[in-house]
């Protein structure tokens, strides 16, 4: 928000010819542009002769007002203070409070604000009443009086255009148009934000014109357009940096956008660093908002004593600076938090309905509607169905107009209405037309990224369709609803955006940071400086890669699909069997579709499942690392009879012998499939949604040869590539420094078959940093992104190249979910780490198998059976089992 600046075109640089009064005022214009100079010009002025009053109060106003644009505002304060006491004329001091009330708004303490600004009013008149009239209007928009605002600003900008001042003008627009973007109004917001920066701009003023630019970002993101503002916020703060200007406050800002992804690790850490920094700078009221985020995050992370614990701190903040609104939302925040520790009171309802409508008559439709919802749930586990029906039929209103988020909220609370009057038909219905909202919203992120981490918003409404689905016992229903947000993301493929040669530098910089990284960590060098570097790199990738142009289409260029039919699965499937793995409240459950029938099976406790998947695991990767012994396979024997008992005696007898498509929850992704009974010697394919797999298996397989990749320090590699070389002719081989990262992605499009054996790594703090290791550095999930042909089957012979990371809707992130996002017909790779000298001759064999034109599920399978059965060792055992095959098979 641009507050009361004070500062007209600047004139330079004042000398000992230029009189006190002239130097005084060049101090004040030189805030918005150059604080530093104004500071030190303003102190001159102060030591140097005999300044009158009038003059002493300019300078000591313009060194306040420098002070605040560098976030120093208790010494912002003393400098403004003395500007009023040392006032002669009214308009001097009437100047000088206007800029104390600003401030003091800026500290949290908007009472006294309002107060000082309403004192200058009647003291002023032409174009420094229009700056009053702003200034009246930043300190009610501070406090949540939102419609006063919006008038005294409409004042400040008619009289300013009276008066020719365009300064004002730019200032009183800009603030007029962030809160018209905050209210939902977002045409009038582009108007003023975008005639501020220009006006801005045309002054000369770069600072106070990428804060105008910025508040476009912040436009932007409250319409929903994601992309449009991460490229707002990343272009502006590289202005930021290159004025030399801190912005702690807006922290708040990248932080509010995150949330609506949500990207809810980032926020937290985001609303963490901002807490700190608005702390240490004495920011209040910027601080109160800060612990709010922080609760937000806390509350969307699981983590609710941190929630409850920072939203009651920040309440308590906004009582004492007098905003009420703001106290209201951390109050929800409070109550949302309580419900989710499970408590359960009326006092507890009264409380969320009365912090609703609080919401609502202050201008917060979004939080006013979540509370709204929990508070008719809560009514409904009361027992006073009457109560919650009205809750909800005010809440269902929501799904005509806001953000796609907002409406599909509505349509939620529309469904549970229908359902608590036993129309579970309409409930149905409601809760499909608000995940068709989701899916508009998001085709309309881009980036794989974003995509996988908006699923968190369509989970409430799948899992309560999913809920209606199972408690009618309608199998083919369950399939369709477990469908419908699972791994939606992959359904669709971004579309190529125009090359960014800022995307690809920095991705060149990572890899030349992460070699002399790992070359420092072996070497024992310090490396705090390396970290740092890369640090930064990845973050400068992740804002350029999610504010990439263009919008998403369905994976194969069509429509977003709907869940596939049962039909449509047994025509692909053949006589395989497809088995969708649910969780549903502390159940696993499976629909299993096996010769165009569909039926649902209880697995048991998913705790018990999850915890015997971790163990089994566990047990593999032992034997594989610290060697084989009989106390590490009798674990692992343990382990893996105990998983596959509870997944597969339930539908044993409907799976025979045939060949199997397990869709497993996201929790179980990482299980090596093969390594368990019931899938050792049969072909398996793991897919992360029916929908992906049915798509998979209509994809052709590219003509171009084979490419084979060896990564260095891993003699290893180039051994199994030249033995694969010599078993697969016309193949193409990159191996020493041939094995860059630019090489291997132009090789990679257009071929039928991939081979790279690397160094792999798997980020689970970000999957798309997962990375192989090649000549020139690692090569990142990020940068198979940039494929515009995918090969037809890639092999990925490194050590956990198969694991993802697991976001809302079961929505998979790395190498898997970016090869078959791109259209990849199927991926082998690993979900264990993997011994070199096991490997390779597993990989010979697959590969030899899948020459004779064996698909390669059912060669992996072969191959995993025979190369178990010939060593016959744990170590081999697990080898082989910590291969999967992702996507047709």
């Amino acid at each position: 928000m641009t507050g009361e600046r004070d500062c007209g075109i600047l004139l330079g640089m004042a000398d000992s010819a230029i009189s006190g009064a002239v130097t005084a005022q060049s101090a004040l214009d030189a805030v918005q542009r150059y604080p530093r100079e104004a500071i030190a010009i303003g102190r001159q002025v102060l030591i140097a002769g005999r300044p009158d009053a009038d003059e002493r109060s300019t300078a000591e106003r313009a060194v306040g007002l420098a002070l605040r644009e560098l976030n120093d505002l208790p010494g912002a304060l003393r400098h403004l203070r003395r500007a009023v006491r040392v006032a002669d004329s009214p308009r001097v001091r009437a100047l000088a409070r206007m800029s104390l009330g600003y401030v003091l708004a800026n500290a949290g303490r908007t009472g006294p604000a309002l107060r000082a600004v309403t004192l200058a009013l009647p003291r002023l008149t032409g174009a420094d009443a229009g700056r009053a009239r702003m200034q009246r209007g930043v300190v009610l928009h501070y406090r949540g009086r939102f419609d006063e605002a919006v008038r005294d600003y409409g004042i400040a900008v008619e009289i300013a255009q009276r008066e020719g001042d365009l300064l004002l003008e730019a200032r009183a627009r800009n603030n007029r148009g962030l809160l018209n973007a905050h209210r939902g109004t977002s045409r009038d917001a582009d108007d003023d934000l975008v005639r501020s920066a220009a006006i801005f701009s045309q002054l000369g003023l770069d600072l106070a014109a990428a804060d105008a630019r910025w508040n476009m970002g912040i436009a932007a993101g409250q319409r929903g357009d994601v992309a449009g503002a991460l490229r707002s916020f990343a272009t502006v703060d590289d202005e930021y940096r290159r004025l030399s200007v801190p912005r702690p406050a807006l922290l708040l800002d990248r932080f509010e956008l995150l949330l609506s992804v949500p990207l809810i690790d980032e926020a937290v850490e985001v609303a963490t660093s901002a807490v700190r920094e608005l702390r240490r700078r004495g920011m209040a009221s910027d601080l109160a908002e800060a612990l709010l985020a922080r609760a937000r995050a806390a509350l969307l992370a699981g983590d609710l004593a941190t929630a409850a614990e920072a939203a009651a701190s920040a309440r308590v903040r906004f009582r004492r600076q007098g905003r009420r609104t703001w106290a209201a939302f951390a109050r929800h925040v409070e109550l949302r938090a309580d419900v989710a520790r499970g408590t359960r009171s009326a006092g507890l309802l009264t409380a969320m309905v009365r912090t609703a409508e609080q919401l609502d008559a202050t201008g917060w439709p979004s939080p006013a509607l979540t509370t709204r919802i929990e508070a008719a749930r809560l009514a409904e586990a009361l027992g006073r169905p009457a109560r919650a029906a009205g809750l909800l039929a005010v809440a269902a209103r929501a799904h005509r107009r806001g953000t796609a988020p907002h409406r599909a909220q509505g349509w939620y609370a529309l469904a549970l209405h229908r359902r608590l009057d036993g129309d579970l038909r309409g409930a149905a219905r409601a809760l499909r037309r608000g995940l068709a909202v989701l899916d508009g919203h998001r085709a309309s992120l881009g980036a794989t990224e974003l995509r996988a981490h908006s699923g968190a918003y369509g989970h409430e409404l799948a899992a309560e369709g999913l809920d209606i689905a199972v408690r009618t016992g309608t199998p083919a229903q369950v399939l369709s609803w477990a469908e419908r947000w699972r791994a939606n993301a992959l359904r669709m493929r971004a579309v190529q955006p125009p090359p960014d040669p800022e995307l690809a530098t920095a991705l060149a910089e990572l890899r030349m940071v992460s070699a002399a990284l790992e070359d420092a960590l072996l070497a024992g060098h310090p490396v705090h400086a390396l970290r740092r570097s890369q640090g930064r790199l990845e973050q400068r990738i992740r804002e350029l890669a999610r504010g990439a142009d263009g919008g998403t289409r369905g994976a194969d260029g069509d429509a977003l699909a709907t869940p596939p039919t049962a039909r449509a699965l047994a025509a692909a499937l053949g006589d395989a069997v497809l088995l969708e793995l649910v969780a549903h409240g502390p159940r696993l459950r499976a629909v299993l579709v096996r010769d165009g029938r569909t039926s649902l099976h209880d697995l048991g406790p998913l705790d018990e499942a999850l915890a015997r998947a971790r163990l089994h695991r566990f047990g593999l990767r032992r034997l594989v690392t610290t060697g084989d012994s009989a106390s590490a396979r009798a674990g692992v024997e343990f382990a893996t009879a105990a998983l596959d008992q509870q997944l597969f005696d339930p539908v044993r007898r409907l799976l025979g012998d045939r060949p199997l498509v397990i869709v497993p929850i996201g929790a179980l992704h990482a299980v090596p499939w093969s390594g368990l009974p019931t899938c050792a010697g049969r072909p398996v394919t793991v897919a992360p949604s029916a929908t992906v797999w049915l798509r998979a298996t209509g994809r052709a397989v590219p003509a171009g040869p084979p490419v084979l990749v060896a990564g260095p320090r891993l003699p290893a590699a180039e051994t199994e590539v030249r033995q694969l070389r010599a078993a697969l002719p016309g193949s193409r081989a990159l191996t020493g420094d041939g094995a860059t990262a630019d090489a291997v992605t132009d090789a990679l499009n257009g071929t039928g078959l991939a081979h790279i054996a690397a160094h792999g790594a798997f980020r689970a703090d970000n999957p798309l940093f997962s990375t192989l290791e090649l000549a020139d550095g690692p090569l990142t999930a990020y940068e198979l992104e940039r494929l515009t042909r995918p090969p037809g089957c890639v092999v990925l012979s490194a050590c956990d190249s198969g694991l993802s990371g697991v976001r809302p809707g079961d929505e998979v992130m790395g190498f898997t979910a970016v090869l078959l996002a791109l259209g990849a017909r199927s991926l082998i790779a690993t979900v264990l780490p993997v011994p070199a000298d096991l490997t390779t001759a597993l990989m010979l064999d697959l590969h030899r198998r899948m020459r004779a034109g064996t698909a390669p599920a059912m060669a992996l399978a072969d191959a995993q059976r025979a190369f178990a059965t010939a060593d016959g060792g744990g170590a081999a055992h697990a080898t082989a089992a910590a291969f999967v095959c992702f996507g047709a098979g």
